[in-house]
């Protein structure tokens, strides 16, 4: 590896199996926590379709394999979203489950911080809707 090569959030992550791990305790928590009802009741009674387009879009948004891309093409996040009223307790129920994975699967502190940060813009940007 170069030396002026940065290092990706897949790799730092740990890949493909940390970025799995964190995906499937991402949804255990939405489907556990009472307090994620909300966001939970957005999805199917099955959560693995959800499970696995997350899957693949992480794994390309922290610089790993595009898989979401080659499968289903541009993400286009927010219009995807559109059917879904997405509000400020969508996007905080949200981003508890998320933070809560994150505290349990990532042990790089810095890291943690940093996905924290960028997945809150991004929920951030899903909303559609005043509470």
């Amino acid at each position: 590896m170069q030396e002026n090569q940065e290092v990706s959030h897949y790799q730092r992550i740990g890949g493909e199996a940390k970025v799995r791990e964190l995906v499937r305790r991402f949804y255990e928590l939405m489907d556990a926590l009472p307090e994620a009802y909300g966001i939970r009741k957005l999805h199917a009674a099955d959560l693995q379709s959800a499970n696995d387009k997350l899957f693949m879009f992480l794994s390309g948004w922290l610089g790993g394999p595009q898989l979401f891309v080659e499968a289903f093409g541009h993400p286009m996040l927010r219009r995807r979203h559109l059917p879904f009223a997405i509000g400020d307790v969508e996007r905080d129920q949200w981003m508890l489950c998320m933070n809560q994975a994150l505290d349990e699967v990532v042990e790089d502190a810095a890291l943690r911080a940093a996905l924290s940060e960028a997945f809150s813009k991004v929920a951030d940007h899903m909303r559609n809707r005043a509470n």
